[in-house]
């Protein structure tokens, strides 16, 4: 049986999660649960899992959240909550499910402490690959992709050696406005944004999806946990979502993942690796899908994209600015104060304002990534961007 922390524990990949525990009593316990915000959710799931600590992110919700189910489970809170959660002694995998770079500090203590890791938090690698690869191999831990990109290319990795590998091919559904044209997306709505067509996600990871940044940071996440350089990733849209991405072997053979558009799959193969249980989901039909197309993406329709391999070329500091100011201006974006464009340039902006760090400590990512929404900002206050 594994014993499973779960940071995020009611978001998407959180509560798909534990609609895998439910299925598979046998095979898994939680006993960390980890939210932002939500204690209904958290108290709902806290009374029929019996984690034996609940933590709230956010501080001014302790005490409600203490009151409900303090007499059910050890309750603790804020960033440091967080990281007990994390690291609680019991468990031995953390699914890393928490939005953004919130999510770092407390994986990066889960690997520290000789925890394996579910990752669903890109932001992790985004903003201090380097130091968390360093960490895992010093501690001898795992560290197993949910995205269903990265999950994929896990999979096919495993058919060949690391240097058979040509380059890493990471499928794009091309979001919401794959269709429209640069200028269609002057006027695009909040709305308009988060109806995303093929996953149902996130406010956050929705607008990344449809501004094609998710995809950037996906790109920078398969730098690190793959081992791979920039120039060997290339980045394929592929609207039907049935090819989660494929590698491609120097002896020109390419192996791909093929499934529907449900994370159920990534979630538990993670949880599971080396092992796979069965699903009673529904099952790909290759004839009923018909047809399945690729294109190249637009890189001047979709800026943030283009930022994100720019950042990667730039150095590791870049990334998390890059990442941060990202954060801040879907914020923005998201509170109706900027168009859906000026997300792009704002992060571009203050990309122009860095000056690359080399060899950063986690204390420094941390001391950077507020500079970067700081920045953002400011350029936003100044009316630099609309």
């Amino acid at each position: 049986m594994k014993v499973i922390s779960i940071l995020g524990s009611t978001g998407s990949i959180g509560t798909q999660t534990l609609n895998i525990v439910r299925e598979y009593k046998e095979e898994f316990r939680v006993d960390a649960l980890a939210a932002y915000s939500n204690i209904d959710l958290l108290e709902a799931q806290v009374r029929e899992f019996k984690p034996k600590i609940a933590a709230i992110g956010d501080a001014s919700q302790y005490k409600e959240l203490k009151r409900r189910v303090g007499g059910l489970t050890y309750v603790a809170a804020d960033r440091e909550g967080v990281v007990e959660a994390a690291t609680a002694e019991s468990c031995d995998t953390v699914v890393s499910a928490i939005v953004g770079i919130a999510g770092l500090i407390p994986t990066y203590n889960a690997i520290k402490t000789g925890k394996n890791i579910a990752l669903a938090n890109k932001e992790t690698l985004v903003t201090a690959g380097r130091i968390i690869t360093e960490e895992i191999k010093k501690n001898n831990v795992k560290m197993i992709p949910v995205d269903s990109e990265h999950s994929a290319i896990f999979q096919c990795l495993a058919k060949g050696k690391q240097n058979e590998v040509s380059k890493i091919i990471l499928t794009a559904s091309g979001g919401p406005f794959r269709n429209r044209t640069l200028k269609e997306l002057e006027n695009v709505t909040v709305q308009d944004a988060l109806k995303h067509p093929n996953w149902s996600m996130g406010r956050k990871i929705t607008i990344d999806s449809a501004t094609l940044m998710n995809k950037g940071l996906e790109v920078i996440e398969a730098r690190w946990l793959f081992d791979i350089m920039p120039e060997s990733i290339e980045v394929c849209v592929h609207p039907q979502s049935i090819i989660h991405s494929a590698v491609e072997f120097v002896d020109g053979a390419v192996i791909a993942q093929l499934g529907l558009p449900d994370m159920k799959i990534p979630i538990q193969y993670a949880l599971t690796y080396p092992e796979r249980l069965p699903t009673n989901g529904e099952k790909l039909n290759l004839t009923a899908i018909g047809d399945l197309t690729f294109y190249e993406p637009d890189m001047k329709k979709f800026k943030c994209l283009k930022l994100a391999f720019r950042a990667l070329s730039m150095g590791d500091s870049a990334c998390v600015v890059l990442n941060g100011a990202n954060e801040e201006a879907v914020k923005l974006f998201l509170s109706g104060k900027i168009s859906f464009l000026a997300i792009g340039d704002l992060i571009e902006k203050t990309l122009d304002k860095h000056k690359i760090i080399s060899n950063m400590s986690i204390d420094e990512v941390s001391a950077l990534d507020l500079w970067s929404r700081k920045t953002l900002t400011n350029l936003y206050e100044l009316g630099c961007i609309k």
